[in-house]
Parts: C-alpha cells; sequence; structure tokens
C-alpha cells in the first residue's frame, strides 16, 4: 500500500472572507450548499446545474461530493439559513415597506 498516491482535487475551498468562510466552488463565490440545494430541493441534474450557474460540470459533481462528504455539517448550515430567513420575514426586516398589518 505504499505505493499508493492520494491525490487531492482543489476545487472546493473556504475562505473567512468570502461567504463566512462556507465551502465555496474555486475561483467563484457560489457556495457548496447552494448547489446542493438546488440539486435536492429544485431535482436540478449535475448538467443542468452547471448551466444554470455557470460553472463546469467537474465543478457541480465536486461542489456535490463534497456535500455528502460533510452532509450534517451543511444540512445543519442550510437549516440555520432558512430559520434566520423565517425570523427576518416574520420582523419584516429587508421590506421596503414593513407591512402594516400583521
Amino acid at each position: 500500500m505504499s505505493d499508493v498516491t492520494v491525490l487531492s482535487i482543489d476545487t472546493i475551498v473556504s475562505n473567512p472572507k468570502i461567504r463566512r468562510g462556507r465551502p465555496i466552488v474555486a475561483g467563484t463565490t457560489l457556495m457548496v450548499q447552494d448547489v446542493a440545494a438546488h440539486h435536492i430541493y429544485r431535482k436540478y441534474t449535475p448538467a443542468e446545474l452547471a448551466e444554470q450557474l455557470q460553472v463546469s460540470l467537474a465543478q457541480v459533481h465536486a461542489a456535490l461530493a463534497y456535500y455528502y462528504a460533510h452532509k450534517d455539517e451543511i444540512d445543519a448550515q442550510l437549516e440555520a439559513d432558512l430559520e434566520f430567513a423565517r425570523q427576518a420575514k416574520e420582523q419584516g426586516l429587508g421590506q421596503r415597506h414593513p407591512p402594516v398589518l400583521r
């Protein structure tokens, strides 16, 4: 087994200054969790994702592979973002004109 070389694919990166340090596709600001969410919840195929998101098919597959290798962590991020959006909507945050009737 000593003659085995492990090859890494440097397609997924993280930088604390970009997207709060969440994993992204290298050379973009596209988060892995966004690729995974479109694939899982919107049922986009990898080819459709590559076209829609304007990245290569290899980048899509790398993002999905990373997602499945870190599924629990990324699912928790997705849930936290959804909860934040729910709370912001309830509070009328981000709306040009807050709702008059609640």
